[in-house]
């Protein structure tokens, strides 16, 4: 840390509490308490204070505050939400149980949708993941009820497909086969509006029957990844992805291990925000429970 310090709020948005703006709300409404005084509006904390939030206790600069980031194979028909009137089955359900922090889900896939779902504690890093202009990438695998046409083709990556929310355009579009009346075609776009790819479809008037997210900026779907398991990345892949999202903010990475050097066995050096996604770093071991999942 600088001389200074961090600011409180950015602190506890680091531990997974919530986003710097609700840690404003709770520290205006007297509900952090910083070394045995309540705090204040921007205050800064150094290494060694002792900062109590909510049933939470956080020693500044202690290791365990670092961001932990964690990788889910969702299943179709769970939903993402922890608080569903349905009462379907919430892929919270299915996720390494935490003391005193909480997963944090980066960005969402609907109930018919699978594939790549990321959970990170950092409440920072989430929002800097998933606000609008970092633009980061999400590819899909989806299969769809026809095949698409040249002029199809052509208006999903050059025109534009026409929604109700606004314009949308493929920045990329691959045809990868099929049979029968079913085929393949791999997707990538730069946000992440609510169930996107299936509206752009059902637009050009090929309903999806299967979609499945394989990749969500520099992070893929690790082919041993089952559905329904989980794999929590190493230092060395947090670090990777720390340093990958500020070299697209263009400013220096600020969530704990930003600067951290990565494990020997992710040695190569990342790529620029433009290009294609490390497959082997960030593909650490899967695991099982009782749930499901393991730690």
């Amino acid at each position: 840390m600088n001389e200074q310090g961090e600011k409180l709020q950015k602190v506890l948005a680091q531990a997974g509490l919530g986003s710097r703006r609700m840690m404003e709300a709770w520290i205006a409404e007297g509900r952090v308490i910083v070394n045995g005084e309540p705090a204040t509006l921007g205050m800064r904390v150094i290494e060694g204070d002792l900062v109590k939030a909510e049933r939470r206790t956080i020693r500044v600069g202690e290791r365990d505050q670092a961001a932990r980031v964690l990788l889910y194979h969702k299943p179709e028909g769970e939903i993402v939400s922890r608080d569903d009137p349905e009462k379907r089955v919430s892929v919270f359900d299915k996720l390494p149980k935490l003391r005193g922090q909480k997963w944090i889900a980066i960005g969402r896939l609907d109930f018919n949708t699978s594939g790549l779902l990321i959970f990170t504690t950092s409440g920072e890093l989430a929002n800097r993941l998933m606000h609008p202009r970092f633009e980061v990438e999400r590819e899909y695998a989806v299969r769809v009820q026809g095949k698409m046409t040249e002029a199809q083709i052509e208006q999903a990556i050059k025109l534009g497909v026409q929604l109700e929310d606004g314009l949308v355009k493929f920045e990329k579009l691959e045809d990868h086969g099929g049979e029968g009346f079913n085929h393949w075609y791999r997707v990538m776009l730069k946000e992440g509006r609510n169930r996107v790819v299936r509206r752009t479809f059902d637009a050009l008037g090929l309903p999806v029957s299967r979609l499945i997210r394989v990749r969500f900026g520099i992070v893929n779907l690790p082919p041993r990844l089952k559905r329904g398991m989980t794999a929590e990345l190493g230092d060395g892949e947090v670090s990777q992805i720390l340093t990958w999202l500020s070299e697209v903010d263009g400013i220096s990475a600020d969530v704990p291990d930003a600067n951290q050097t990565p494990a020997p066995a992710y040695n190569e050096p990342l790529p620029a925000a433009k290009a294609k996604p490390v497959r082997r770093a960030i593909a650490p071991r899967a695991t099982k429970s009782r749930t499901g999942v393991k730690r």
